[in-house]
């Protein structure tokens, strides 16, 4: 058995089954590794499908266990889930309710958090379809995308099918860039704050204090004056320091959300003047930052893997996902009736500035800057190795490096291109979360089960959802573009404001 700290086939292993896992970062765990010896798979039949076929997840009686025997328990594996899916997202969906509406919003929240989950169940029981169909001990997103275009009755689909392997590796790494570009402006805003308001910061945290903000640089200078210590910390490639540092990174966004709802919860204004349903032109930009902050589907398949008993899984998934879409709805709807329409991009920039939440804004801010080297990891293992085999061994080390700068770098740029933490957040969602969440899964059910024997009513719903994730890929897209190029007008207590 391959030793499990060495993956075969360049696959990105990603700490051990108990260390702390960094946030989202097992999102594309082992993304190239096809024949990894430690994985769980289900039962095969004499007719090499799974036990319960296309209804839903495999019979939990049917799970077998492979490998390693210290896997993760399902108090752990929750932790994980719950980690995968709490992100800077969620400090954005204020704003986007705020461009949903007060009702149609969280509505729309829940729906599409039943769908995500919904997808989420797909991908994993056709994983578990192939890994009887092929005798494997695991296969990825990736892996089943290629695998399920192989059965399709299409000739040309077949022929080209790796192409969705690297199709799925491509807005993977598109998704983990675009987390990191979300992360430089995060930086860059709340740091702009901290800072232009430090002269008036007292203990008074009284919510109608005036503070008057001092002059001081462009956020997108603030993105350049923090990119040397980005490029630095991408430089530990140590995966066990990058756990220390991951947990701390999440133990100080936990308390900072602790702090963020104890404070939205006190003195919410009347509701009523707010819409139940905003214009539809905003619509597609909640869509963009709806789907980035549930786009943690790719976290499913590691998760169910290295557990001790895969059979809870299911359960397990089900129940952490309702956790996350309760807190986001929670977080989303508190923090619209409290601020309103000042409710600006991340919910951490409408907190007062006074020393405590001032302490709340760095306290996240240090969390997400360690959650950029976790993030990066993953497309950095994934491009970066190919290349640095084609030069010598000499100058291997020194190729490495310039290419993570290179890549930070290229992150920075991108960000600073697009200095709206809500634009960026909308995009990313739109472009690559749309897709790996909402428009592949469905896609890979038909491709998997047709020439079996589908049901008119299930190929309906899986066309219908990918549709649905495509109609929002393209008008998300297109409406966080245009407003990038003409920023709309905002009413601001009475005043109108163009929003830059």
């Amino acid at each position: 058995m391959a030793d499990p700290k060495k993956p075969e086939n360049g696959a990105v292993e990603l700490g051990t089954p108990n260390a702390a896992v960094p946030t989202g970062t097992m999102s594309t765990r082992r993304l190239r590794s096809e024949d990894y010896n430690d994985y769980s798979s289900t039962d095969v039949t004499p007719e090499g499908s799974p036990p319960d076929g296309m209804n839903g997840f495999a019979h939990p009686e049917s799970y077998q266990r492979f490998g390693e025997t210290n896997g993760t328990t399902w108090y752990q594996t929750l932790i994980h889930l719950l980690k995968g899916n709490i992100g800077t997202g969620l400090l954005g969906l204020p704003l986007a309710v705020k461009n949903a509406g007060i009702l149609l919003g969280p509505l729309s929240l829940l729906v599409m958090g039943v769908v995500a989950v919904h997808c989420m169940g797909i991908l994993v029981k056709c994983a578990h379809h192939f890994c009887n169909r092929f005798q494997k001990q695991f296969v990825d997103y990736g892996g089943a995308v290629m695998y399920g275009l192989e059965a399709t009755p299409s000739a040309c689909l077949r022929t080209h099918a790796i192409w969705g392997r690297r199709v799925v590796g491509l807005f993977l790494i598109i998704t983990q860039l675009g987390f990191c570009c979300v992360y430089f402006v995060f930086l860059a805003d709340n740091l702009k704050q901290v800072v232009s308001a430090a002269n008036g910061t007292t203990n008074d945290c009284s919510s109608n204090r005036t503070v008057v903000m001092t002059p001081t640089m462009d956020s997108r200078l603030y993105m350049l004056s923090i990119l040397p210590f980005v490029v630095l910390l991408t430089f530990i490639q140590n995966l066990k320091v990058l756990s220390i540092f991951s947990m701390l990174a999440n133990v100080a966004m936990l308390v900072s959300l602790v702090v963020i709802y104890q404070y939205i919860v006190r003195d919410i204004p009347d509701p009523r003047n707010l819409p139940l349903a905003a214009a539809w032109k905003t619509y597609p930009l909640f869509f963009g930052t709806a789907i980035f902050a549930f786009e943690g589907i790719g976290v499913v398949l590691p998760l169910e893997n290295k557990m001790k008993k895969p059979r809870q899984f299911p359960v397990i998934l089900y129940v952490g996902m309702t956790i996350v879409t309760i807190l986001y709805i929670s977080l989303s709807v508190l923090g619209y009736l409290r601020f309103g329409a000042d409710i600006q991009a991340s919910i951490t920039l409408n907190l007062p500035n006074c020393w405590l939440y001032q302490a709340v804004k760095l306290l996240f801010s240090f969390g997400i800057f360690f959650t950029y080297a976790v993030q990066f990891y993953v497309p950095a293992e994934i491009i970066i190795p190919p290349l640095v085999a084609r030069v010598s061994e000499r100058w291997g080390w020194l190729v490495n490096l310039l290419l993570r700068m290179a890549l930070v770098c290229v992150t920075c740029v991108l960000a600073i291109l697009i200095p709206r933490l809500d634009l960026v957040i909308s995009l990313v969602g739109s472009v690559s979360s749309s897709a790996l969440a909402l428009i592949f899964p469905p896609l890979l059910e038909i491709a998997t089960y047709y020439s079996e024997g589908m049901h008119p009513l299930v190929i309906a719903k899986d066309i219908a959802i990918s549709l649905f994730g495509f109609v929002g890929f393209v008008v998300g897209t297109y409406e966080a573009l245009v407003e990038l190029v003409a920023p709309a007008a905002t009413v601001v207590n009475g005043t109108t404001v163009l929003v830059q």
